[in-house]
């Protein structure tokens, strides 16, 4: 019978916790707004190209679409995380050698906020963007240059071209317009799913849509928690490939001990 493997030992190191803004915060969320803008473009996108009739294959693959979107900021979040606790391992071991630490520094390490606050920062304009369009929003209707063909010939009479005239001419774009442009394109796969025509569920979708455009903020700040718990299986890793090693090299000694030729037996 096999004999079971050892299980790997968690290794975990005290760390400093900063606070949940630091000098660093302003620059984190300019970084988190670069990356959330070229990822709503390139879905916008890739949404444009997947607008299939099935609806069950649109549905899906835009569930795609946005569950990578927040895969790619979990990690991104995550990362951070992780260096902030390692920072945090490194000043804690200057305070307990005596090394002085600035007060700037010590905001710098981990805290659970930190990376909800960056996400949300760097959200914050297509959030306020989200809430007027949720405000305002009506459901579409028909509007100019969209007669059908068979209504030009009502068109020259006197009679009625008066009331029709204003469906032929092309508007001007409204604020709530341009508002919805942009916040459709921050939320694209959710607009994508419901489809063109289903105006109703695109009314929901954009009174919905401070809630979702918060979404990318959300996976940011839970994949930066998870910090502390790749930390350890960092610590943890590096533990085991040493002990490995180490079993590794015992067991190279004893091969070449047991491979040692003895002398010559005497005689008697």
């Amino acid at each position: 019978m096999a004999a079971k493997a050892k299980p790997n030992k968690i290794i975990t190191k005290p760390f400093l916790k900063g606070s949940s803004t630091d000098e660093n915060t302003v620059r984190q969320s300019v970084k988190f707004l670069g990356i959330l803008v070229i990822t709503s473009l390139m879905t916008f996108l890739v949404c444009s190209l997947t607008s299939f009739k099935s609806d069950i294959l649109r549905i899906l693959i835009n569930i795609m679409i946005e569950t990578l979107i927040l895969i790619i900021f979990l990690d991104r979040g995550a990362a951070l995380g992780t260096d902030a606790v390692a920072r945090g391992e490194i000043l804690h071991q200057h305070i307990e050698k005596g090394i002085d630490v600035t007060e700037g520094e010590k905001r710098i390490p981990f805290h659970s906020l930190k990376g909800y606050i960056i996400g949300f920062a760097g959200s914050f304009l297509f959030l306020i963007f989200a809430v007027i369009l949720a405000l305002t929003t009506q459901r579409q209707m028909t509007g100019a240059g969209v007669l059908p063909s068979w209504m030009d010939t009502y068109m020259r009479r006197s009679e009625v071209s008066g009331a029709l005239v204003q469906y032929t001419q092309s508007g001007s774009v409204s604020f709530t317009d341009a508002i919805r442009i942009v916040v459709r394109i921050m939320i694209m796969p959710f607009i994508s799913m419901a489809g063109a025509e289903n105006r109703g569920l695109l009314l929901t979708i954009e009174r919905l849509s401070p809630l979702l455009v918060l979404f990318p903020a959300i996976s940011y700040g839970s994949g930066y928690l998870l910090g502390p718990s790749r930390r350890t299986r960092i610590h943890s890793e590096i533990a085991e490939n040493r002990r490995r090693r180490a079993y590794r090299e015992k067991k190279e000694r004893k091969n070449k001990i047991s491979r040692t030729p003895k002398g010559p037996e005497q005689l008697n």
